[in-house]
């Protein structure tokens, strides 16, 4: 018998350090994975890449915010400050007002309440 070693290019008997481990190949496709994602939400914007996170309404959110205000006294939070209410019946970029603006019978409808306790100056 012939016992030479060939010496093939396409199937090396010695390949230490030639092949990439699986855990360095899915951690370079998650990475790819992640940069794709961060491009796509940079560019197109991050409500059409994740809809589900943000969300179209937040008159829950609004109520809460308005509740508290009206519980601490804040007439600053309660009759000034601007915030944004959104529904799924107002425009996309919702309606900007103060809790006050929105405890109105044009937004009853929302449920944020009227605050017995503060009495908003006129603006």
């Amino acid at each position: 018998m012939n016992n030479k070693k060939v010496n093939n290019a396409l199937f090396p008997r010695n390949r230490r350090g030639q092949e990439l481990s699986t855990n360095a190949i899915i951690m370079i496709i998650i990475g790819l994975v992640v940069l794709v994602v961060l491009i796509l939400g940079f560019t197109l914007g991050w409500d059409r890449i994740f809809p589900f996170f943000f969300s179209s309404n937040n008159v829950e959110t609004l109520k809460t915010n308005c509740g508290a205000a009206c519980a601490t006294g804040n007439v600053y939070n309660y009759c000034q400050l601007k915030r944004t209410l959104k529904a799924e019946d107002l425009p996309k970029e919702g309606v900007k007002g103060s809790c006050n603006d929105f405890s109105k019978s044009a937004y009853e409808k929302y449920g944020i309440g009227a605050c017995p306790t503060i009495s908003c100056p006129s603006s």
